[in-house]
Order: C-alpha cells, then structure tokens, then sequence
C-alpha cells in the first residue's frame, strides 16, 4: 500500500509526467501527493562567486537575484504542481519549497513518504546530467523511501521486469514493490536471474526463481514468471530483456561492494538509469 508519494518539482519536460505516475498511484491507494520545489542555494552561491574584494558587493547582489529568481520559479512550479493534481482529483498535502542542500532536503521528505518519484531528465536546478545522476544515487543510497525514475513518455504499468540476483539488495527491493504495490497486483511479473554460466550456476538460479516467485504469489501477484538466462553483462541482458519481453517497468535494488557511488557512474544500476527504455522502480 501506497499512501504517500513524494514528487520532486523540476524545470524539465518530464516533471508532469511523474506527477501523473504519482497522482495515479495516489488515487488507486486513496493517498496524498506531496510537491517539493527546490532553491539549490548551495548552486546559487557558487554561480554567483566572483573574485576581489571590489567584486564582493555584485557577487552579493547576483546571489541575491538568482536566489529570488530560483524562488519565484519554484513557486510556479508548485502552483502548477497543485493544478495538475487538483484537476486529476487527486488529494495532496504539505506541498512545500525548500530552501536548503537538495539531497538533504529530498531526503529528509522521503523519511515520512513511501514512494519518491523522479524524472530520468530531472537536474534539480543543475546543469550537468554527472549531478543528476549523483543526486540519484545519494537519494537511493541515503533515504527511507523507494524511488521511482520515470522516462520522457508515460506508459501504463502492466507488465513488470523484477531483476533479482538473490542478493539482499535484490530482495529488499522485491520486499519493498511488494509492499508497497503502487501499480497493484494484477500485473504479469516476470523475475529474471542472470548467471554467470555451468550447470551448478543454473540450478542455484533456478531455486532462487521459485523462491521469488513463491513469494510474489503469496501476496497474490498471480501473473509470475521465471526467466534464468546466462550472460557475462547483466546490464544489456536485463535492457534487451525489457525490450524483448514488452516489460513497462524494471524493479531492481542497488548494491555494490565497492560503494554505491562507484556502481552508479560505472556498473549496472547506472546503466539502467541511463539506458532503459522504461521507468525504474529503485530500493537500496
């Protein structure tokens, strides 16, 4: 069950996309959509440095300017936020700007929401895609919540890519979409393994498959296939899966032992935040 979802405001295209995800699962789960718009003040500050003592009084008035500017465009984006929400008859609360560090303000939010939901596009007023996709793995490495990263189109929830290599990462965020159920449970699942190869690697997938699927059963996911395939490269097995198989949405969790950053920038979960061709939903 769903009751609170967080949604995070942004300039780019894709943010009434996610608004739409959030205000549909709020309405299947009689919950609240809850809007954050961020002033990045640690941006601002920076954008507005300037060099020399006598420079200090106009690095002083463009912070100023940028920060009253980032404000009013954050209050639009609330207000419309609000519009889109109230004309889907939808209930949402304790919408807010923050004026503060973003991860830790988004963070901080998803302590008491059950679900973030975020644009693929999403910079949370930075530039740069390297920041956005930081923020991302900070916000899945830090926070309470789920994370769900939508794309540039909406597509409805039907069929469901859960990756699941037996790790605890992996379980947890099986735990955590079956909780939570934002898309309900009459949905076709299907739970890919990737393995290494040889026959011991086979069966030891196999068994963690009915594992799973015993377990999405038991909390009436009906729909539940196994897929045990062998590849080197889980991150182009899992995408051409999804293409493959018509999959609208890929669950997975997010570990690495060499630290969460490290598998964002270089490994498997980043490639799916950059590469899918369908939403994600995240847990860490």
């Amino acid at each position: 069950m769903t009751k609170r979802i967080l949604v995070v405001l942004d300039p780019d295209h894709d943010t009434p996309i996610a608004t739409r995800y959030a205000v549909e699962i709020a309405k299947a789960h009689d919950g609240a959509v809850t809007g954050l718009a961020l002033v990045d003040r640690k941006r601002i500050n920076e954008a507005a440095a300037g060099g020399g003592i006598g420079a200090m009084y106009y690095a002083e008035k463009l912070r100023r300017d940028l920060a009253d500017e980032v404000r009013s465009e954050a209050q639009t984006l609330l207000q419309e936020f609000i519009a889109q929400v109230e004309a889907a008859g939808a209930q949402h609360t304790d919408d807010h700007v923050a004026d503060d560090d973003v991860v830790q303000s988004i963070a901080e939010d998803m302590k008491t929401h059950d679900l973030l939901v975020a644009g693929h596009e999403s910079h949370f007023y930075y530039a740069n895609p390297e920041k956005r996709t930081h923020v991302l793995a900070k916000l899945v490495e830090d926070s309470a919540a789920a994370t769900l990263v939508i794309r540039e189109a909406y597509r409805p929830i039907s069929k469901v890519l859960l990756a699941y290599d037996g790790r605890s990462a992996a379980a947890r965020a099986m735990q955590k979409f079956v909780h939570l159920a934002p898309f309900g449970t009459d949905l076709d699942v299907e739970v890919l393994h990737v393995h290494g190869g040889g026959r011991e690697a086979q069966l030891e997938s196999e068994q963690r498959l009915r594992a799973a699927q015993s377990y999405l059963q038991a909390y009436d996911f009906k729909a539940v296939t196994m897929a045990s395939v062998e590849d080197s490269a889980p991150r182009e097995r899992i995408l051409s899966h999804t293409v493959a198989s018509g999959a609208d949405l890929i669950v997975a969790g997010a570990f690495s032992q060499t630290g969460l950053k490290k598998f964002f920038f270089g490994s498997t979960a980043k490639g799916l935040i950059e590469e899918s061709p369908v939403p994600l939903f995240l847990y860490h």
